[in-house]
């Protein structure tokens, strides 16, 4: 076994008190998040980072009134995959948020960075948008479809590691780590959720939803206690 830590994007505007799109109790997962960063059992560290252009298809101020309400509207979003370009889904409108180069797009700087060893930017193609660290909305995996989105191409730097395990932390847990997740399991790699190291933009049945999810995919929901039974180290 070789697991790798997946943190997934502790940046300022997820977080409370200033964030645009602040996730409830967000930067009080730091201190859970460095004690498995400090873990032993870790090969491999990584922290993703939405990392968006200011004309990002998912903020609600780049489309017209009266369907562009933040939280509340919803657009129809088109694969831009090649050959693909009739499929479409709904995509949620957020607040402008984590725009490249901006303070918003920082990671807090209570995570302890040193020990981080990957950084993965997402969310970098205007046109989709890309919750999981590994794919777009989509779910294009393969890394010349996703060269316009993401600069890692996340599987195959864990593949190329020996990682066979897979354990996510960070925010939102509802979105951005559970797509994360899921998409680790759809990647071949045994898929573990940290579920106290987590938080929701809907604590409520989002994250019941993301749950259903989570164990249909195959991922299991553990606690920052049972990380030592399943990875060893000290």
């Amino acid at each position: 076994m070789k697991a790798a830590l997946i943190v997934v994007d502790m940046q300022e505007d997820f977080c409370p008190p200033n964030g645009s799109l602040a996730v409830h109790e967000a930067r009080t997962l730091a201190p859970t998040i460095n004690a498995l960063l400090s873990h032993k059992g870790f090969t491999l560290r990584v922290a993703s980072q939405d990392n968006h252009p200011a004309d990002h298809i998912s903020f609600a101020p780049n489309h017209p009134p009266p369907n562009n309400l933040p939280f509340t509207c919803t657009i129809t979003m088109t694969n831009p995959a090649p050959g693909k370009e009739t499929e479409t889904k709904p995509q949620r409108l957020w607040p402008v948020h984590c725009v490249a180069g901006t303070p918003g797009a920082a990671l807090i700087p209570e995570i302890d960075a040193a020990k981080i060893d990957l950084y993965v930017r997402k969310g970098m193609d205007a046109r989709v948008e890309m919750y999981s660290a590994f794919a777009d909305a989509f779910g294009n995996l393969d890394k010349e479809v996703n060269r316009s989105s993401v600069d890692v191409d996340l599987r195959g730097v864990l593949s190329e590691q020996g990682i066979t395990d897979v354990f996510c932390v960070g925010v939102a847990g509802d979105y951005c780590v559970k797509s994360t997740a899921v998409d680790a399991a759809r990647a071949g790699f045994r898929s573990f959720l940290v579920e106290d190291a987590t938080r929701c933009v809907d604590p409520g049945e989002g994250w019941e939803e993301a749950k259903r999810e989570l164990k249909a995919a195959g991922v299991g929901l553990v606690s920052s206690a049972e990380v030592e039974g399943l990875v060893g180290g000290v």
